[in-house]
């Protein structure tokens, strides 16, 4: 099949966009991971498939998939790609969009600056929202992993997330401390592994190890459970902004029942085909 596509980032969060509303699209784990190869395909952190939505309430449904083939719930980088995808290629001509995802509803208001703000929704602490083993619910956690504990805020911003505080952003620390927690028993379907410097009350510096992927130049889920997770324990202000290795995120929450406001860029790199 010879299958058109639109490579595209977040702060260097990369995608493959394509298009399943003008032409029905289905994908196996082996073309998943033949496409994100770098080598040999186009390559990408995500595969994001742009789909008519089952709830006619909605204007889309989109899904998700890591370069492993495993799909996922929530990719807040590539939420604001879809925005610009579907206006770029004149699925809508809205600048409010409502999109069905395999974790719910999100809406997308894209910006007459051309920035993107996604409604991340409302995060929860509950450990079986993630899910995470543990005998209490709380917000801080010892682990063990490897001969050393951690303490970890598990987060579910739609997909799960650990967020540890640290003093310096470490190379080796992310990892290796990102690969051993990202499949810790704890976390039956893995985790998402944040290192959060905090800067001030309003900036932090983040580096985030994803499940399936490794670390990503940036990650918009991520940044939404760091924050939350350093205004949980009163070391940020509800307005901050994320300094990750592609560029920096804005991300506001007025904390427990609200929902996350995610705003950032998106851009189109080209547009290409290939047979898979």
């Amino acid at each position: 099949m010879l299958l058109k596509f639109t490579k595209m980032h977040g702060l260097g969060n990369d995608f493959v966009v394509v298009d399943a509303v003008s032409r029905k699209v289905f994908f196996n784990k082996q073309q998943i991971e033949r496409l994100s190869d770098r080598n040999w395909g186009v390559g990408f952190d995500q595969l994001l498939v742009v789909e008519t939505p089952s709830n006619p309430d909605m204007d889309f449904r989109y899904r998700i998939y890591n370069s492993d083939g495993s799909e996922v719930e929530h990719c807040g980088n590539g939420a604001r790609c879809f925005a610009k995808f579907v206006l770029d290629r004149g699925l809508t001509n809205k600048h409010i969009i409502d999109v069905e995802t395999k974790r719910g509803a999100i809406q997308l208001r894209v910006l007459d600056n051309g920035l993107v703000t996604v409604d991340m929704g409302v995060p929860s602490f509950e450990p079986e929202e993630l899910p995470f083993t543990a005998d209490t619910s709380d917000s801080l956690y010892g682990i063990t992993a490897g001969t050393e504990e951690y303490l970890i805020t598990p987060v579910s911003v739609g997909n799960p997330h650990a967020v540890l505080k640290v003093d310096q952003l470490v190379d080796e620390q992310v990892a290796n401390v990102g690969a051993l927690l990202e499949c810790h028993e704890r976390f039956p379907r893995n985790v998402n592994v944040g290192f959060m410097q905090v800067v001030n009350p309003a900036e932090i510096n983040l580096r985030v190890f994803e499940r399936g992927v490794g670390e990503t130049q940036a990650c918009g889920t991520g940044a939404c459970a760091a924050v939350v997770a350093g205004i949980k324990h009163g070391w940020l202000s509800p307005k901050v902004t994320a300094h990750l290795r592609g560029g920096d995120l804005h991300i506001e929450w007025q904390g427990e029942g609200s929902a996350i406001l995610m705003t950032g860029p998106a851009e189109k790199v080209f547009e290409g085909q290939i047979y898979i």
